[in-house]
């Protein structure tokens, strides 16, 4: 156990999702259009997240990226355990202090969500693009490191304005749990953020070794 990685871990996902929860309440105070403001906000948070604390731990802030570096054998399972707690302490530490900033509505007001009637929807959206960014970052981590800072934060830029009509696109349990618990909206829906993204990481693992494995035969 390195305890520097772990608290990389909590600081890094603390950025992102403190500046991109931060993103959500500024644009619904100044009425701006949360999907014009959103993507950049968690895109660029991430950006910042991994230049500051990346070097150290990895990187990974996201429950469902430490899934894919698990099943990858980048990470071993205490170590893997040990980083998805740091996240969600970090995720809560981010909400405990945009409830400081403003209040729980606020709070509320940057958990994920998706229309009425649209589970099914929001849940096959999680997994689909779960499973590009994970794609996306085992890829870019192994064949082209060097640009993995810069790809990844873009790659989740697109991501949300893809995917916040759908389900709020948020690919990231810890960052989905955290506001919901403190502000005080936790329900059964919350499913749809932890089980969709660990499928669709499951899901972008294999398609990252189906490919690795077919560029290893030719």
């Amino acid at each position: 156990m390195d305890a520097r990685k772990y608290l990389a871990e909590v600081i890094g996902t603390f950025i992102l999702v403190v500046v991109g929860s931060m993103s959500i309440v500024a644009a619904n105070a100044m009425q701006v259009p949360v999907l014009l403001v959103a993507p950049f906000g968690f895109g660029l948070a991430l950006l910042a997240a991994i230049q500051a604390t990346g070097h150290v731990s990895g990187g990974h802030y996201n429950p469902a990226v430490t899934l894919g570096a698990f099943l990858d054998r980048r990470i071993d399972a205490m170590n893997a355990v040990g980083y998805v707690v740091a996240q969600v302490v970090g995720a809560i530490a981010a909400s405990a202090v945009v409830l400081l900033l403003s209040d729980q509505a606020a709070v509320r007001g940057t958990a994920s969500g998706f229309a009425e009637g649209k589970t099914v929807v929001a849940l096959a959206t999680e997994i689909l693009l779960t499973a590009i960014f994970l794609l996306v970052i085992l890829t870019v981590t192994k064949r082209a490191p060097g640009q993995a800072a810069f790809a990844i934060p873009l790659t989740l830029v697109m991501i949300h304005f893809a995917g916040i009509p759908f389900s709020g696109a948020s690919v990231n349990p810890a960052r989905s749990l955290a506001p919901a618990l403190v502000g005080g909206s936790l329900d059964a829906s919350i499913l749809v953020w932890i089980v969709g993204p660990l499928v669709g990481a499951v899901i972008g693992w294999a398609a990252f070794r189906a490919l690795e494995d077919a560029s290893v035969v030719d």
